[in-house]
């Protein structure tokens, strides 16, 4: 099994989204947006291959993929590397996904995946799966 990595921005997001959802419904929903979220992270550790590419060829970001949070209008979005999943961003499906990942609205240059790849600092959050604790 693959482990997944995360940056500090795809770390803040799940905290972030989180939280919009414990504030917005309670405890509750909550937990339940974080359970699904790391539950949908662990089945991109089983199988890394799975997420859709769509997303990288809307961005120009060749490898880039998404893995939907199950029940919510949210995904992981990735990298697959050689021995881990780097694991860019937690991004809503209304965000500006094509701006935030391929390119600004200042510029029509994409970013590619050494870009993305590059603004992985080397810190990141380690997910590893359970036996289901």
């Amino acid at each position: 099994m693959t482990t997944a990595r995360l940056r500090p921005l795809a770390e803040a997001d799940l905290v972030e989204r989180t939280r919009s959802y414990r504030s917005a419904g309670g405890d509750e929903l909550g937990e339940r947006f974080f359970d699904a979220a790391v539950s949908s992270l662990r089945s991109v550790e089983r199988m890394p291959g799975a997420g859709s590419p769509r997303i990288g060829e809307l961005c120009d970001v060749p490898g880039l993929r998404v893995q939907c949070v199950p029940g919510f209008p949210c995904g992981w979005f990735y990298l697959v590397q050689v021995d881990y999943v780097d694991v860019v961003r937690l991004l809503a499906y209304t965000q500006d996904l094509v701006t935030i990942l391929g390119g600004s609205t200042t510029t029509s240059e994409p970013k590619s995946r050494e870009t993305l790849e590059a603004g992985h600092s080397g810190t990141s959050t380690m997910i590893r799966a359970s036996d289901g604790t």
